[in-house]
């Protein structure tokens, strides 16, 4: 099935890109493993014909908004994420109305018609840059809470109005304080992602976006306790095995593990399952995307 694989990625000028959360046997089959920001970028970059996107549907849909004229498709149709079905485009109104003055900053994990409605967007990993580049005193900010509150705590003078107020990623909302305890038990450094709970993040040592960690874990040789998905941990293994790092067995987002070999097989030899959205929504998501990768440059 691999060899299959990479003929089929040959013969088509195709190009696999993989999120940190993908299962191990998908990650060594992608071209491109990252964050959220780092495909947003290789999507913009690449010159492939056919773009398969191993994920979720928001990352399928920015390769797509990024590569208009390319073919994107996603292996598995109902991939999808919980946090990004919390923002919607009326929320975003609403709250527009509330504050006329404000700057609307969508995460990158949000439908395609939230980010049309947004003046930029952002990551986990550069969500504090975006913030700081706007001149807005009001940011409204959706839809992960408590990335929201870790850019209030990183900028004080700002004032960020989540969109909506309880939206949250499931897997990291399940990291408490007996977590850390239990971490802190093990010694090291606890590194937790940014979408984890507020009184998490403050009790943690180092927070960082996936690609942060991947980063950060290349200076340090302590055991590393990792507070985001568990194959974050997997990929950290892969990279650095003569480290020490834990992970919570439990934390699993389940539409990430959706996608299997025989899937990205398929989705290669079919084509199946394109990634089509309307044109004007395109137009408006693609120049906050733009925004965003032009502040990271």
């Amino acid at each position: 099935m691999e060899a299959k694989i990479r003929a089929l990625k040959a013969e088509k000028n195709a190009v696999v890109m993989a999120h940190n959360y993908q299962p191990l046997d998908i990650q060594a089959l992608a071209d491109v493993v990252g964050d959220s920001l780092e495909l947003a970028v290789k999507a913009k970059e690449t010159g492939a014909d056919l773009i398969v996107v191993c994920g979720v549907r928001f990352m399928a849909e920015t390769a797509k908004i990024l590569n208009p004229d390319r073919k994107v498709v996603i292996p598995v149709e109902d991939a999808g994420c919980p946090l990004a079905d919390f923002l919607t485009p009326d929320l975003i109104r609403e709250a527009k109305e509330r504050y006329p003055d404000a700057a609307v900053v969508v995460y990158v994990n949000s439908t395609a018609e939230s980010k049309a409605l947004a003046d930029i967007t952002c990551t986990s990993a550069n969500a504090v840059r975006v913030v700081m580049s706007l001149p807005n005193e009001t940011i409204l900010f959706g839809p992960d809470a408590n990335l929201a509150a870790y850019v209030q705590r990183e900028l004080p003078k700002k004032t960020i109005v989540p969109v909506p107020p309880g939206g949250h990623c499931y897997v990291h909302t399940g990291f408490t304080l007996a977590d850390v305890e239990a971490a802190r038990r093990k010694g090291g450094t606890v590194v937790c992602h940014p979408e984890c709970l507020p009184e998490v993040q403050e009790q943690a040592d180092v927070i960082a976006s996936t690609g942060g960690m991947v980063r950060g874990a290349a200076g340090a040789g302590e055991p590393w306790s990792v507070f985001t998905e568990r194959d974050m941990v997997s990929r950290l293994r892969v990279l650095y095995p003569g480290r020490v790092f834990y992970e919570k067995p439990e934390a699993i987002c389940v539409d990430m593990k959706k996608i299997s070999p025989a899937d990205l097989q398929r989705a290669l030899e079919c084509e199946e399952h394109e990634i089509i959205l309307p044109p004007g929504v395109m137009d408006r998501a693609r120049r906050a995307l733009e925004r965003m990768i032009a502040v990271g440059a």
